[in-house]
């Protein structure tokens, strides 16, 4: 089946929220802002591609913490950088074996290739390979930064098997912290609920590389399947592997209030 037929685009006839990343005023923001609200990437990002040479405004070869106005002429790698109009925000459902990366050395296939979007977009967090299930994109630099700035300790849920019984002990230690001795530092306090012999259900509000997996091998267990199923108040639901939706307004608007707030929520 072709990618473009496994989506589902989920494009509806409601009025999107319409808004301007960079406004008419004539006020000067840094670059990297810039970048970050015309949705060509995020504010880090924006950093190497200036301090690689790669940005240029009105011809010349921009510089960290240079401010710009919307009428100067700003490219990245050749290409000018058009504001967005409107703040896009996919759901996706990443399928295990895909990778979460634009690098296609071992020809694995991306997420950006299964999701095909017409618009640029990027994620906003990353699931591994052998993971799957809920991941978010963005045209929106700001609002990537935002959910992945780990200050902000935002709530990522995951559903997780494991290759042995699942015991009291296991559980208060997860939700205590774990030490990593490849990381040498010890996880954040955690919600853990057990939901059958072999699997639990685990509330994180950090994104260390491969953490349940590492936190599970520390405790002397093996991951064997592990699913995102939220990110803050974005929840996976029934969408099907492989397939994306558009966020709705009131989904938008409620994750653009939580991460413009910067401090944990709940759900």
């Amino acid at each position: 089946m072709e990618i473009a037929e496994r989506r589902m685009h989920m494009a509806s006839d409601r009025t999107k929220e319409d808004f301007r990343k960079i406004t008419d005023t004539a006020e000067p923001v840094r670059i990297n802002k810039y970048l970050a609200q015309a949705g060509i990437c995020s504010r880090r990002e924006a950093d190497r591609l200036i301090a690689e040479g790669k940005v240029l405004v009105d011809g010349a070869a921009a510089v960290a913490g240079q401010k710009v106005l919307p009428s100067q002429d700003i490219r990245v790698e050749g290409e000018q950088a058009v504001r967005s109009q409107e703040r896009i925000l996919l759901v996706v459902n990443k399928p295990r074996g895909v990778v979460c990366t634009t690098d296609k050395t071992w020809g694995d296939t991306t997420l950006e290739e299964l999701v095909d979007y017409p618009s640029r977009v990027f994620y906003a967090g990353r699931l591994d390979k052998d993971s799957e299930g809920l991941i978010l994109m963005t045209n929106d630099g700001e609002l990537q930064d935002k959910i992945m700035r780990a200050a902000n300790r935002h709530e990522k849920e995951y559903l997780v098997k494991v290759d042995r019984t699942v015991d009291d002990t296991f559980l208060k230690k997860m939700a205590k912290g774990v030490y990593l001795r490849e990381l040498d530092t010890v996880t954040r306090p955690c919600r853990v609920e057990k939901t059958g012999r072999r699997a639990f259900r685990i509330v994180l509000t950090q994104g260390l590389n491969r953490q349940i997996r590492r936190m599970c091998a520390a405790l002397g267990y093996q991951v064997q399947e592990l699913r995102r199923v939220r990110i803050m108040n974005i929840r996976l639901g029934g969408l099907p592997a492989g397939q994306y939706r558009e966020a709705t307004d009131e989904e938008l608007r409620e994750i653009c209030a939580l991460a413009e707030a910067g401090k944990p929520v709940r759900m």
